[in-house]
């Protein structure tokens, strides 16, 4: 189902089936609300807003927000032998080489699953005939209300994609064993990437997987599924 677009005052469709942790009680604080704002900058991906806001404790506020016009997608690709599909990429914000998943921006009015199968096919060159969601996420959500849904799928062949112009990708396949290893080790830092990869752990060991599968990528953790 697409998550459709919103304005800054509504709740999102993300969050209407978004469960409640048991400890959590009936008394909660009141919400932050917001007097309007100004848009400060705005392209086709991200529009920045400066919000006259009010704290939950009755403390006003000058806020402002990155408000994202894209879902994150992502899609950890895992082969029946226990390998996994990464991708390498330089990144213009840190200024920096990293290995992740292959993942991208869908926009609000498109199904998000066509939206991460549109990515797996352009950056990996792969297609799935299983896909299982895996995590949602909220990231950095003290600045942005930018929003992630991170799946795990097998069944792989190849794909015809094109990489955006501004993409020079790198493919790796590697043992999930491997991906895990260097997430402990700092070497893969990508939060989504690293989110996914260890609901995919636990989804191998709980039987949310099939089970040849969850044993081959359990394999070089010395785990079995329970």
């Amino acid at each position: 189902m697409p998550i459709m677009s919103r304005t800054d005052a509504e709740p999102s469709p993300f969050d209407e089936d978004r469960p409640v942790p048991g400890w959590q009680s009936d008394d909660q604080p009141a919400p932050w609300t917001s007097r309007g704002g100004a848009v400060l900058f705005e392209n086709p991906w991200l529009r920045v807003t400066r919000n006259d806001a009010t704290a939950p404790t009755g403390t006003a506020a000058d806020y402002v927000v990155a408000r994202f016009r894209n879902l994150a997608v992502g899609v950890l690709p895992l082969h029946g032998d226990g390998t996994v599909t990464l991708v390498g990429q330089q990144r213009f914000p840190l200024k920096n080489y990293v290995w992740e998943m292959p993942e991208g921006g869908s926009p609000f009015d498109e199904d998000p699953l066509e939206g991460v199968k549109r990515e797996l096919a352009e950056e990996a060159g792969l297609q799935a005939a299983h896909w299982l969601e895996a995590v949602r996420l909220e990231l950095s959500n003290s600045v942005s209300d930018e929003r992630a849904i991170g799946w795990v799928a097998w069944g792989l062949t190849a794909a015809a994609g094109q990489a955006d112009d501004t993409e020079d990708i790198r493919v790796a396949r590697v043992p999930f064993a491997d991906l895990i290893r260097e997430i402990e080790r700092g070497a893969v830092r990508d939060a989504f990437t690293v989110a996914t990869a260890y609901r995919a752990l636990r989804m191998a060991q709980t039987g949310a997987l099939p089970a040849e599968l969850a044993r081959n990528l359990l394999a070089g953790l010395s785990l079995e599924p329970s």
